[in-house]
């Protein structure tokens, strides 16, 4: 029951017992009858005015609180000349302001931070109370290889590998380093923020790549450059005077003549492998911007092919070829280049065969501008693919481990991306997408 009805029914019988005394003194008194009608009138006329100034302050506490409850922040009431009311009247329109200006300031907040989130390079993910990804920008698909919307509602232990399993236990304060195998280096790291008084998680994701690739070269390339001087200096001065003291095995007995010969054979040779293993990491440090150029790639293919035919043969490897079409596949690269990171990954899928026999797998496509090597050899393990790139890096017994990194850089160098890994199959493909 209202106010008001409550209200009028305590007014209402009042007034007619008052109508009803003085009915009875109407015909024995009629100056008191006179008195007491105008008595009830007057109380009448200051009962209306009184039921007005309670019934106002009512109405309007309705109405601001319908506006409030429908979150209209611009309603806003004039002064009614009651001080009392005016005072509530200028409390209210002085909150309304403040929820006005305090909702205009969050929603102008979250669109600069939609648009931040947005527009970072930095892959972020907000996760829910229960590890769900909430939130994802396009950093953070590219990143993880998917669409940032395929992301939502994954748990994000479920991430693919090797992200899940990364993003599930990195703490809040302690990056870890995740690689890729595109050859990609990513920092990622966790924070917390409240969320109606409870923490949630939020991830960021930053690509170093370049950064390490800068901090690499540094590191290494001073010290392979004073090396390969040395070592090569030292190396010219040595063979020189080995070969010329060939000219003294006539002068032998003819019993120690033929060791004597072969002891300088065995020394040059040795040195002549320690320069051009010197020479290797040399090339490393010292490969040039590439000279685009349109190069036919199964041209290239072709040449790899029939190169590494022998060693294939001896293996018992057998290459099958799915190439797009039969004529050339152009692309702007750098032939020379792009022929040496080929054979570092054809080599390396031989490798992995081993003399037991097995297949490569050679495909290209037109659209998009592709090609990838496959190989049914010894698969990728989970530790091996965080190294792969990783200078010095070797699985095989006196590897260099500048091969695959060789190949990153020229890969890298020319704008195309790439992954080596090892797929559902069981075979291991690298992909090389032949555009930036």
């Amino acid at each position: 029951m209202t106010f008001r009805t409550r209200l009028l029914l305590f007014l209402l019988p009042l007034y007619v017992v008052l109508l009803a005394l003085a009915a009875q003194v109407r015909t024995s008194s009629p100056a008191l009858f006179i008195a007491c009608e105008l008595t009830i009138v007057a109380s009448g006329v200051l009962t209306w005015q009184l039921y007005r100034a309670f019934v106002r302050p009512v109405r309007l506490i309705e109405a601001g609180t319908a506006a409030l409850a429908a979150q209209d922040f611009n309603l806003k009431f004039k002064p009614v000349g009651q001080p009392e009311l005016d005072r509530l009247v200028a409390v209210y329109n002085h909150m309304l302001d403040a929820l006005r200006q305090e909702r205009v300031s969050q929603h102008e907040q979250s669109v600069l931070l939609e648009r931040l989130l947005a527009a970072s390079p930095a892959g972020i993910l907000i996760l829910d109370f229960e590890g769900q990804v909430t939130s994802a920008n396009a950093a953070a698909g590219w990143a993880l290889g998917q669409p940032a919307a395929s992301l939502l509602g994954q748990p994000v232990a479920a991430l693919p590998a090797p992200w899940g399993a990364v993003l599930a236990t990195v703490a809040a304060g302690q990056p870890q380093p995740v690689r890729l195998p595109s050859g990609q280096t990513y920092r990622a790291a966790a924070a917390h923020f409240l969320d109606r008084g409870f923490q949630r998680r939020f991830v960021v994701l930053e690509e170093l790549t370049e950064e390490l690739r800068q901090q690499e070269k540094q590191a290494y390339e001073q010290l392979i450059r004073l090396m390969s001087h040395e070592v090569n200096n030292s190396i010219g001065a040595v063979n020189s005077l080995l070969g010329s003291f060939q000219h003294y095995a006539p002068q032998l007995a003819p019993d120690d003549r033929a060791d004597y010969t072969e002891g300088l054979a065995v020394s040059i040779a040795r040195n002549t492998q320690l320069a051009d293993f010197i020479g290797r990491y040399a090339r490393l440090v010292r490969l040039p911007p590439p000279t685009l150029l349109p190069t036919d790639v199964h041209a290239l293919l072709r040449d790899l092919g029939r190169l590494l035919a022998p060693q294939s043969a001896a293996q018992g490897v057998a290459w099958h070829w799915q190439l797009a079409h039969e004529g050339p596949l152009v692309v702007p690269a750098d032939a020379q280049q792009l022929a040496q990171a080929l054979l570092n990954v054809a080599k390396n899928a031989l490798e992995a065969i081993g003399p037991g026999g097995g297949n490569v797998w050679v495909r290209t496509t037109a659209r998009p501008l592709s090609l990838s090597l496959t190989n049914d050899g010894a698969p990728l393990s989970p530790e091996v693919s965080q190294r792969l790139f990783t200078p010095f890096f070797s699985t095989k017994p006196g590897g260099q481990g500048i091969g695959l990194v060789l190949v990153r850089d020229i890969l890298l160098g020319h704008g195309f991306a790439f992954r080596l890994e090892t797929e559902a199959d069981g075979r291991t493909t690298f992909a090389v997408a032949l555009q930036p």
